[in-house]
């Protein structure tokens, strides 16, 4: 049974929607249950997925030219990668544009913690349980979220400059 098979058998009610393309396994989920399938694809001897290769976000407020047709505006997407079994499997939980806000996995997987503060960042998706859930790009005096789409590219910033 492949990874993408498992997450479909015990978290049924929870998905959204799968796919998988030579050997290229999706799940799309519901953002209430991201941390029960995580510790699942971590804890579950199996499947042993030990390393959070990648966290990133997508957001759709274009969508094939005009206004997304999608209910949610981001996507945040996690890859992942079994050492010992050599394997792989993606998730993505959207969020919509009122209450981007996902729990963090800092707990299961330490390199979430610089994943999810760039996200935080260049996004604004919020991650909740962050330890530490402040910029890492930009500086802290900066307005927005750089990599929104509706982030207005010549919009100016705050001037800040030497500390005394």
């Amino acid at each position: 049974m492949t990874p993408l098979e498992q997450v479909q058998q015990q978290f049924a009610k929870d998905i959204i929607e799968t796919h998988a393309f030579r050997g290229d396994e999706t799940a799309v989920i519901r953002p209430g249950v991201l941390l029960n399938v995580a510790k699942f694809l971590k804890e579950t001897p199996e499947l042993g997925f030990n390393f959070l290769m990648d966290l990133t976000a997508v957001d759709y407020l274009f969508f094939a030219g005009g206004r997304i047709s999608k209910e949610y505006r981001f996507e945040v997407v996690y890859h992942l990668y079994s050492l010992k079994h050599n394997h792989r499997i993606r998730i993505k939980v959207p969020l919509t544009e009122e209450n981007p806000e996902v729990d963090s996995l800092d707990k299961l997987w330490a390199s979430a913690n610089w994943y999810e503060r760039e996200v935080w960042d260049m996004y604004g998706v919020k991650f909740k349980g962050h330890p530490n859930l402040k910029r890492i790009l930009m500086y802290e005096e900066f307005k927005g979220h750089a990599l929104r789409k509706d982030y207005p590219f010549n919009k100016r910033q705050p001037l800040i400059g030497p500390q005394n």
